[in-house]
């Protein structure tokens, strides 16, 4: 069985992240997309283990208590957070872990899980392309687009802190290169897989 791994994917809103995942979902084997838990109440269409998982409040604060979330807000009353234990379920299962999340939230997996993680930061060429991909989608109004843009000039300058950089200028592209850092992020070794095969390679001497 192969290891399991860490993919943490950012970018601004529009840079075509979704799609992105889904053209390659055929080419990187078995991974686990991780969604958040909420305690509030599903809306019409969603699905609980597809859009979130929907759990009670108590529920969510015995994994608080537990130290199972790797973040977790409260907003408007309900609580939102990443729990750990899908995610170690498919770590152990050899699943690549694939997080859409924003910058702060890659600071935070790299915190608590650094040496099996790796990162891309996936943007459209420009801030004038990104702009002309809100406006055509024509799901957001004129104040949800600006705020989008703002925290997309925010998010860039977190660039560095990224493993690679895909600029999604073609998606076709895009998605090769992200099948090759999605592929070679399962081979990154643990510290302590690195340490157990030292230990072997010593051994047989």
């Amino acid at each position: 069985m192969s290891q399991g791994a860490i993919l943490v994917l950012s970018g601004p809103s529009g840079a075509g992240k979704s799609t992105i995942i889904s053209a390659a979902s055929g080419q990187i084997g078995e991974y686990y997309f991780s969604i958040s838990t909420t305690t509030r109440s599903p809306r019409e269409g969603e699905v609980d283990g597809r859009d979130y998982f929907f759990v009670s409040k108590e529920s969510f604060e015995e994994d608080i208590k537990a130290g199972n979330f790797l973040e977790y807000a409260q907003v408007h009353g309900n609580y939102y957070g990443t729990s750990l234990k899908p995610v170690r379920e498919a770590l152990d299962a050899g699943k690549l872990v694939i997080f859409d999340i924003d910058v702060q939230g890659h600071r935070l997996v790299r915190a608590k899980l650094n040496d099996i993680t790796t990162s891309a930061f996936i943007t459209p060429p420009t801030l004038g392309v990104l702009k002309s991909r809100l406006h055509a989608r024509e799901t957001d109004d004129a104040s949800v687009i600006a705020k989008r843009i703002e925290n997309a000039k925010g998010e860039i300058m977190a660039l560095g802190e990224y493993d690679f950089t895909i600029i999604n200028d073609s998606v076709e592209e895009a998605t090769r290169r992200f099948v090759i850092i999605a592929n070679a992020a399962r081979l990154k070794q643990s510290h302590a897989l690195q340490e157990e095969f030292v230990k072997q390679w010593l051994a047989l001497d």
